[in-house]
């Protein structure tokens, strides 16, 4: 009932803000003629990428990042579209064409990832990483995974989900998409801080880079790239236990179809680095190649 919905924030926490720009602040890098920024933090130890989801971008990863800061180099990047990365050439881009963004990422920086972590639409991404990509992780995490509708016989399916999130962006606005964001994200038990946060990452989107990724949303298939993962990369998949987005059941069905490890972060929505960062963050840190 009203009376036990949690409270809202307008804007997130200053002191989050500060650490935004003191302990993960922003990078760019040139990858040919594109540019992709990226915001780091840690120090030594190996070093693990998160790629971010449809709604999001990297600084919305800082509350994971901060406690994986003292066992890790952390990197999250601001997908092509988003933030002050430029977009890909393609107006129907598949996964494979951010992964090869993400190659020429990596490769700019000097990069071998120990672990890639992808969430939501990143998962998709990181999947298709591991297909291409030269630079091949030593294992892979995939959160809350969107499979993407581009398999034969979900075409219905695709276009009613572009239709969808393309109409809310004309109706809504971004600032309409942000304000809706944390009751379809986060748990319903989520403090007004995640709720904030949410918000304030979501603002951020770019229209045409959001309009983008739907397309790749709705086109491409994630079943296509974990078929052509190497042997050598352990994956695992995880998938917050209040998600309705990525639900459970659904993330389950993936992991078994590839006789993948599956569990659930306890009491955590879709957004489960946020909702749950403490817990995401041991996920990450388990997952974290041996003597790493």
């Amino acid at each position: 009932m009203k009376q036990n919905m949690p409270p809202t924030a307008a804007e997130p926490d200053r002191r989050l803000l500060d650490d935004l720009d003191s302990g993960f602040a922003q990078r760019v890098a040139q990858v040919g003629d594109a540019r992709v920024a990226y915001r780091c933090g840690g120090g030594t130890g190996p070093t693990v990428v998160l790629l971010h989801g449809i709604s999001s971008g990297a600084a919305s990863w800082l509350p994971c990042a901060s406690l994986l800061a003292a066992h890790a180099r952390v990197i999250a990047w601001d997908a092509p579209g988003y933030g002050d990365s430029s977009p890909l050439a393609q107006a129907q881009p598949l996964a494979a064409d951010y992964a090869q963004r993400l190659d020429g990422l990596l490769a700019a920086l000097g990069v071998e990832p120990a672990l890639v972590v992808g969430h939501s639409l990143g998962a998709l991404m990181a999947a298709a990483y591991v297909a291409t990509a030269r630079r091949l992780p030593a294992r892979l995490l995939l959160l809350s995974v969107a499979q993407g509708y581009g398999a034969a016989g979900k075409e219905a399916q695709a276009g009613a989900v572009a239709r969808q999130r393309l109409e809310a962006l004309a109706a809504l606005g971004v600032e309409g998409l942000a304000q809706r964001g944390p009751a379809r994200l986060l748990s319903e038990a989520a403090d007004a801080g995640a709720q904030a946060w949410v918000r304030w990452n979501m603002r951020r989107l770019n229209p045409d880079g959001y309009r983008q990724a739907v397309a790749m949303l709705c086109g491409d298939d994630i079943d296509a790239y974990l078929a052509r993962r190497p042997p050598q990369v352990p994956t695992q998949i995880a998938c917050g236990g209040r998600d309705v987005v990525t639900t459970p059941p659904a993330c389950a069905a993936l992991a078994e179809r590839f006789g993948l490890p599956f569990s659930l972060i306890p009491d955590a929505g879709h957004a489960c680095y946020i909702d749950q960062a403490a817990a995401t963050a041991r996920l990450i840190r388990a997952a974290l190649p041996a003597g790493g």
